[in-house]
C-alpha cells in the first residue's frame, strides 16, 4: 500500500525557513502527483502546492507563491516543500499527498493518499 511519511516540521520565527521532506513508498512514483496541503485548527485543510508527473508543471496557492517551492526526487522518491520568509500565518499541520489523476489535481478530493502530517510553527 502507498505510504507516505513527512518530516522537517518543526518551530521557526517569522521570516525563517524550514524544508519539509516526503517519504514515498508503495506506488510507482514517478507516475504521481506529489503535493503539500495544510491545516490550521482555525481552517479547512488548503492546498499548499502541487507537482504534476503529467506535464511536471507545479502549482501553488496564491498565499505562498514566490516563498514556497516544490520539488521532487523521482530516483528517490522524495519530494520537498522548500519554505521561505515564514509567516505566523502559515503555522499549520502540513501533509504530503499523492494523487494518480491523469489531470492536474490541487483539491484535496483529488489525492487518493496522505502522509500523517508535521507540524509547522512560525512565532512572531
Amino acid at each position: 500500500h502507498v505510504q507516505l511519511v513527512e518530516s522537517g516540521g518543526g518551530l521557526v520565527q517569522a521570516g525563517g525557513s524550514l524544508r519539509l521532506s516526503c517519504a514515498a513508498s508503495g506506488l510507482t512514483f514517478s507516475r504521481y502527483t506529489l503535493g503539500w496541503f495544510r491545516q490550521s485548527p482555525v481552517k479547512e485543510r488548503e492546498f499548499v502546492s502541487a507537482k504534476s508527473w503529467i506535464n511536471d508543471n507545479t502549482y501553488y496557492a496564491d498565499s505562498v507563491k514566490g516563498r514556497f517551492t516544490i520539488s521532487r526526487d523521482n530516483a528517490k522518491n522524495m519530494v520537498y516543500l522548500q519554505m521561505n520568509s515564514l509567516k505566523p500565518e502559515d503555522t499549520a499541520v502540513y501533509y504530503c499527498a499523492a494523487s494518480a489523476r491523469l489531470r492536474p489535481a490541487v483539491a484535496p478530493a483529488d489525492f487518493g493518499s496522505w502522509g500523517q502530517g508535521t507540524q509547522v510553527t512560525v512565532s512572531s
